[in-house]
């Protein structure tokens, strides 16, 4: 997911191509503890644009509280990182979700929750799901002057859409949607990004 979103990923060949069975055996192996997988990388293009992965560690299948997330923000702004995603296994309890959903908001800084099993399959990779492109600001201006159009005139793609979540979209983005077409060989939308 990171390498789609445009962020440097170290040995990407190795770490992508891993199958499970390995996977497991080198944590199996080790002295594992969820915490231990955390990261931080660079986006490729703008190195200074950086981003956490956490995985925090839940006790005994408790859901992950507001303790951790105020920890986990403040490791963030130490650091001077504004994009973090927390991935979890049982999920947030109720006053931790609205803390995220209140940081977020404030545009301090933007905390994503996915759930481990959202991970487990790369939904881009789906036979029926087409190619989405973030286009950058350049392209979208020059893509509603070039059709002449407001952008609440596109058409609208929901911020919890799947791909929307997988990509990162944040209001305001335009996403190209490439589709294959039995009369045209290829037929091309664009999408807005809305809350």
């Amino acid at each position: 997911m990171l390498s789609d979103r445009g962020y440097a990923v170290l040995n990407t060949t190795e770490d992508l191509n891993l199958s499970k069975e390995d996977f497991q055996a080198a944590m199996q192996t080790a002295n594992f503890n969820r915490e231990s997988l955390t990261m931080l990388r660079q986006r490729r293009d703008n190195p200074a644009d950086q981003i956490f992965v956490f995985f925090p560690d839940e006790m005994r299948g408790k859901s992950v509280g507001v303790d951790v997330v105020s920890a986990l923000t403040k490791r963030m702004e130490s650091n001077g990182v504004n994009n973090g995603i927390m991935v979890l296994q049982t999920g947030l309890t109720p006053t931790a979700k609205g803390a995220v959903e209140k940081m977020s908001a404030s545009g301090r800084c933007l905390l994503e929750v996915f759930m481990e099993n959202e991970l487990l399959v790369n939904i881009t990779r789906h036979q029926l799901v087409p190619i989405h492109e973030l286009l950058s600001e350049p392209s979208k201006h020059a893509l509603l002057r070039r059709y002449k159009l407001k952008e609440s005139q596109l058409p609208r793609i929901q911020r919890s859409d799947p791909i929307a979540r997988y990509y990162g979209l944040v209001p305001g983005n335009v996403v190209k949607i490439t589709r294959p077409s039995e009369t045209a060989g290829r037929y091309v939308t664009y999408r807005l990004c809305v809350s």
